[in-house]
């Protein structure tokens, strides 16, 4: 049985959850390269995207150590600061999927991009670059570009804790009505 008091609950956590929510962060995974073989000649790998609590996972491509996932996750986004964990793995039917590695990556200095006013910049004008170092899982420079409308950031990132193995994704902001939003 609905009561008010119940009613006005409810409805005060929805309101709480969009006040804090900064808005969606799109990830596509892109593909994999060169990922290390954890079956008899190939491996069958799906990715997990973790952050805080939210988890999300792709399809999983078979004998493949070269996927193509092209597989949109979204994550809804209050606290830009925690970073967002990318795990590997080889999907096995009758034993524990294998890790496949693992990388890190921080949204803070696309979050700060998209910040800025970008009305009227040129398509494909480079926002920022972001270089590869021992504190981020970056193979090679990334940037975030200005593309169609839109703040975009490609990364390729190379995975730890395994021999080898990269992954390619790329970021994109979605704006929620109703959210906090990121305009300071």
């Amino acid at each position: 049985m609905d009561t008010p008091d119940a009613n006005n609950q409810s409805e005060s956590s929805a309101n709480s959850l969009m006040d804090n929510l900064l808005g969606l962060l799109r990830i596509r995974i892109k593909r994999g390269i060169n990922l290390a073989v954890r079956d008899v000649r190939s491996s069958d790998p799906y990715v997990v995207v973790k952050m805080g609590r939210q988890k999300l996972k792709t399809r999983v491509i078979r004998k493949d150590v070269n996927p193509e996932w092209n597989e949109d996750l979204t994550l809804s986004v209050s606290n830009p600061g925690i970073p967002i964990t990318l795990t590997v793995y080889d999907h096995d039917t009758f034993s524990m999927d294998d890790k496949m590695g693992v990388a890190e990556f921080d949204i803070r200095p696309y979050i700060e991009a998209l910040k800025m006013n970008l009305g009227g910049i040129p398509s494909g004008t480079i926002i920022t670059k972001i270089q590869p170092s021992r504190s981020n899982c970056l193979a090679e420079e990334s940037s975030v570009i200005w593309k169609d409308g839109k703040v975009v950031q490609d990364l390729c990132l190379r995975l730890k804790d395994v021999e080898c193995g990269e992954v390619e994704i790329q970021l994109q902001w979605i704006d929620l009505p109703g959210a906090k939003g990121l305009k300071l």
